[in-house]
């Protein structure tokens, strides 16, 4: 997994710095504790880490809200210990990705703060701002249900600012030349400390309309193929990874012809795919395939099941987001009027067959696959927590004193880990699973060694197969070398179903899972018990 292109069948894994391992006791997470579990996250096959915000911040936003892009939190550790996290993971061959926000600041960031006290500093231009609000464009705020609109009023420079986001977050003007050199600069930075690549946040709303007249950089897209040419002049296999959660037919823009990001998240795959998991149903996947557009030789799609935000549901159809509410709605899990701040474990009611056959699914689709820390355990959500926190506890390593995450009080983690109920960490840890082969974790493992030994996955061409049930979803990646097949199960019964199978050779082996088959006659009949799944090489 060296050079350019190493992305295209990289598996990474998503951890939060605060939640995932307290080296010193204080009750937050730190580069440390992380160094010390590089030795979990390399058994568990993955070989790249998308790290969320490190960076100074009030954390009103959880990071999200960044006072200074070229620092790390000091209760998280330091520069030299992102250095020895990035040279420690290179030498077991695994890439560090790291979350740049730079649609918004935090209110915080040095940057505002000369902006607001002097309207002659060439700052007041690095945001975007408004004296006759009334006049103003406006729109919808991406938090609806929190904030009131898209203006704040700033007491010390008296004019309002925009905010597509949180009052604390003012969105910065990625239309002024000084501020898109400022955000090139930190891209190099980072490069220089030892990260491979970066998860730019909110893309989407970068290019979108802003400020008093609402207007939009003259090419929107010409911000990321500069961003691309950067950090390629600077390290040539350094990729962007974008978060764009645009409508299905502007998706393929953000490739700009191959010359800006590398990977998209595919949040419309994302939505129908855990949607139609949990309700028995695949038509969610032929939709989702029928919809998305074709990004063959310009890009990747970079495909999940769950993030640290809410399950967004916005991209299913409109008459099934109603429906989508209600079956999965758990309290008061509904946020934002999109999704639910739930946990993939939440959403299939604790069941670590369906838990399981949904990586299986998601690991056997194209595309490079990201997992959240903590899902491959089976992890809850705490909804006691607010707004999207619920999915943000600390990992539960084992069932001592706070899950193993750290020796502090309780009272004095960043979050609490769950202690009660059926995910609590005493249920749902590490250890217990670590040496399981039934446990959820183990299948996880071997479903990304699979992944890991197919890289036909992203090289083939792949096709839906008609399975004869409506709840049984089969693929094929076809390839130079033969034909990978993958049949799930979607339902809670018995399923039996035949497909046809053409290949060059004369073998049919399994690859993962624990589904019974047999081949004859130029066909396959899969007998999958609930939430059984299988992969077939065939050459």
């Amino acid at each position: 997994m060296t050079g350019p292109g190493w992305h295209e069948d990289a598996v990474v894994y998503s951890l939060d710095v605060k939640t995932f391992n307290d080296s010193d006791g204080d009750g937050w997470g730190d580069f440390q504790g992380v160094i010390e579990k590089l030795d979990y996250i390399d058994e568990l096959g993955v070989d790249c880490l998308w790290i969320r915000p490190f960076y100074p911040s009030p954390l009103r936003d959880n990071g999200y809200d960044v006072a200074d892009y070229y620092a790390v939190d000091d209760r998280l550790g330091s520069l030299d210990d992102f250095r020895e996290l990035c040279d420690r993971a290179h030498d077991r061959g695994i890439r560090i990705l790291t979350d740049l926000v730079f649609n918004h600041t935090s209110i915080d960031h040095e940057w505002f703060q000369r902006a607001r006290e002097d309207p002659e500093s060439e700052y007041h231009d690095y945001y975007l701002w408004t004296s006759h609000v009334d006049e103003a464009y406006q729109t919808i705020n991406i938090f609806p249900d929190r904030e009131d609109g898209v203006w704040a009023y700033d007491d010390v420079a008296e004019k309002h600012y925009f905010h597509q986001f949180y009052w604390h977050q003012p969105d910065l003007n990625v239309a002024n030349p000084r501020v898109r050199d400022e955000l090139h600069d930190i891209l190099r930075f980072w490069l220089r400390q030892g990260a491979d690549g970066f998860r730019i946040d909110a893309a989407h709303p970068m290019v979108l309309r802003k400020g008093h007249h609402g207007t939009t950089v003259d090419e929107p897209m010409e911000l990321f193929t500069e961003m691309r040419r950067v950090v390629r002049a600077e390290q040539d296999d350094a990729i962007l990874l974008a978060e764009a959660d645009d409508e299905p037919e502007h998706l393929g823009e953000y490739f700009g012809g191959g010359e800006a990001f590398d990977l998209l998240f595919n949040f419309v795959l994302n939505s129908h795919l855990v949607y139609g998991v949990g309700i028995e149903d695949t038509w969610p996947l032929y939709r989702a395939n029928e919809v998305l557009p074709d990004i063959s030789g310009v890009g990747q799609w970079a495909t999940f099941l769950r993030n640290h935000d809410e399950w967004n549901l916005l991209k299913l159809p409109y008459e099934t987001l109603d429906h989508g509410r209600e079956y999965f709605e758990q309290g008061d899990s509904w946020i934002f009027g999109r999704g639910h701040r739930l946990r993939l474990a939440d959403l299939y009611d604790a069941d670590h067959d369906r838990i399981a056959m949904a990586h299986s699914l998601l690991l056997s689709l194209p595309g490079t696959p990201v997992l959240l820390s903590g899902d491959e355990i089976g992890m809850g959500a705490d909804l006691s927590l607010p707004e999207r926190e619920s999915v943000r506890t600390p990992m539960q390593w084992d069932a001592s004193p706070n899950g193993g995450f750290s020796t502090a009080a309780p009272q004095d983690c960043y979050n609490p880990v769950i202690d009660d109920g059926r995910f609590s960490y005493e249920y749902i840890n590490v250890a217990d699973q670590r040496d399981d082969p039934a446990s959820l974790l183990s299948r996880v493992k071997r479903l990304v060694a699979a992944h890991q030994e197919h890289p036909e996955i992203n090289h083939g061409d792949y096709t839906i197969v008609d399975s004869g049930h409506k709840d049984v979803f089969v693929h094929r990646i076809d390839h130079a070398d033969g034909v990978l097949l993958c049949a799930h199960n979607f339902a809670h019964e018995y399923r039996e179903s035949v497909v046809g199978l053409d290949y060059p050779g004369g073998a049919v082996d399994p690859v993962v899972g624990t589904a019974g088959y047999h081949v004859e006659d130029g066909g396959v009949t899969f007998q999958l018990d609930p939430c059984e799944y299988v992969w077939l090489d065939a050459r």
